[in-house]
């Protein structure tokens, strides 16, 4: 049988070249998405970091990594829209064991 809820890990980087509004823009849209679909376990919040190498010209960027519980369905559709927004830089999503 398959399972109905997965428990899932999100980071997600953000251009800071906008502006901290921009940034918090952000945050609360995939903050609120991800509740819509899920719950959310953690929001880890690490703030303006330097980035390992520039990406699209940017040497800092903003990260975010949220815990979330959602159908399985839903982290393809996450990642879908973290692709065509801008501002996203890099994301990531991964499912975690049940055992963690």
């Amino acid at each position: 049988m398959a399972k109905l809820i997965a428990n899932y890990e999100t980071v997600m980087v953000f251009s800071v070249k906008d502006g901290e509004e921009s940034v918090n823009a952000l945050v609360e849209k995939f903050n609120s998405l991800i509740s819509e679909n899920g719950t959310i376990n953690n929001v880890d919040t690490w703030g303006q970091r330097r980035l390992a190498y520039p990406i699209n010209d940017e040497t800092e960027g903003y990260y975010v990594v949220v815990e979330f519980s959602a159908a399985p369905e839903f982290p393809a559709e996450l990642d879908r829209i973290y692709k065509i927004t801008d501002g996203v830089l890099r994301s990531l999503i991964i499912a975690k064991d049940e055992e963690a």
